[in-house]
């Protein structure tokens, strides 16, 4: 297993510094109580006015018609290591407002702040997630019949860690990749944009 523990400049909590995503997933079946813990926590996570605007469609491996159904609508690129990991999930948005039908500008920023939850949870128990932008959003919304008013935003490989060997040699050059984030000063502003935060 790679060591990805994030070297952070100020201590988190060591959850956060443990979560990454990896390309190699081991077919271990996730156990249902822990898949439940996940989701649970996800059901938890805070959002504008308490709406709750996210759903989840969820496949496991040992339904293989599903399973593959779910991987169909995956980027190319994403479908040769995201296969491996025995649940794949996608994330839908609810756009409006349940309570007067407006407009909820924040429905994608509650479902990351869904999905983040998901994923710290997800490490508390062992697991890791990988969230992909590569997918075919359309044909999501087709063959799940995702209704108008709702729109997919990411999918969600969900597993244990994996053998990194079993990887190509470019994913696998990916997997050894250091981890790396912009410093504090590059995004913590005051007074005007772009004006560094006086205590960073």
């Amino acid at each position: 297993m790679i060591d990805k523990l994030a070297q952070t400049e100020y201590p988190i909590e060591d959850l956060l510094r443990q979560r990454w995503s990896p390309l190699a997933f081991s077919d271990r079946m996730v156990e249902p109580e822990k898949l439940h813990s996940v989701l649970e926590a996800a059901r938890w996570a805070a959002s504008s006015f308490n709406e709750q605007p996210w759903s989840f469609i969820v496949a496991t491996s040992d339904n293989q018609t599903e399973f593959e159904r779910l991987v169909s609508v995956l980027a190319e690129a994403n479908q040769d290591w995201a296969r491996n990991a025995p649940i794949l999930m996608l994330s839908v948005a609810k756009l409006h407002f349940e309570r007067n039908g407006k407009q909820n500008r924040h429905a994608f920023h509650d479902v990351g702040a869904a999905s983040a939850t998901l994923a710290i949870q997800a490490a508390a128990v062992g697991l890791f997630i990988h969230q992909m932008a590569g997918f075919d959003v359309a044909k999501a919304q087709q063959i799940y019949s995702i209704p108008s008013g709702y729109e997919p935003v990411a999918a969600i490989a969900l597993g244990y860690i994996g053998d990194p060997q079993t990887l190509s040699e470019k994913l696998l050059q990916r997997e050894k990749a250091l981890r790396t984030r912009k410093p504090l000063e590059e995004f913590v502003f005051s007074g005007s944009w772009n004006q560094t935060f006086p205590l960073t």
